[in-house]
């Protein structure tokens, strides 16, 4: 079997689709995805990227992140925040398998993650059309305004979008599918 290669681009901006462990609802309220931002914060502090565009699911994420120039360890990033949430989400040792025990996933996290490198504007503006519009396609909300777990609204105080964006099936949003 074919050995998975990660794209290795120092300072690149990459899409990320990061899936709970049998796809359980842990981000299904504001404590869980409040535990999310801390690690992430906390993780970026010591390891700094930016994220560009964000989602949480109840039972997955998307986002964009952007590595520092020189640097395209966002593999070593997303250990640090799987890791660190796991631990304090209360998650028990005894949770998962015996390799998901050693690598502290402890039964909170699908093992890897899937992740696209992002080439130019229009990629990233159809990336983040997707991570935005990605509620109302899992029929969680009608309008992606109505989502609190995104970065839709500083999208729209940026001018990016229109507040009522994705409110409506538009040729932006026909034919996404990027899971």
């Amino acid at each position: 079997m074919p050995e998975y290669r990660r794209a290795k681009v120092p300072g690149g901006t990459f899409f990320f689709t990061v899936v709970t462990y049998g796809r359980l609802h842990v981000f299904r309220d504001e404590v869980a995805v409040s535990l999310l931002r801390d690690c992430m914060r906390k993780v970026r502090a010591r390891y700094p990227f930016s994220i560009d565009a964000i989602v949480v699911l109840p039972d997955h994420l998307h986002c964009i992140w952007t590595m520092p120039e020189g640097d395209s360890d966002y593999s070593g990033r997303w250990r640090w925040v799987k890791a660190r949430f796991s631990r304090a989400y209360g998650r028990t040792p005894g949770d998962g398998s015996a390799s998901m025990r050693r690598r502290d996933e402890f039964g909170v996290w699908q093992r890897r993650f899937w992740e696209h490198w992002i080439r130019d504007e229009d990629d990233f503006k159809r990336h983040c059309d997707y991570i935005h519009y990605n509620p109302v396609k899992h029929d969680l909300v009608d309008s992606p305004a109505e989502w609190p777990y995104s970065s839709f609204e500083r999208y729209v105080r940026m001018g990016v979008y229109a507040p009522d964006w994705g409110s409506s099936v538009g040729a932006e949003v026909l034919g996404m599918d990027l899971e």
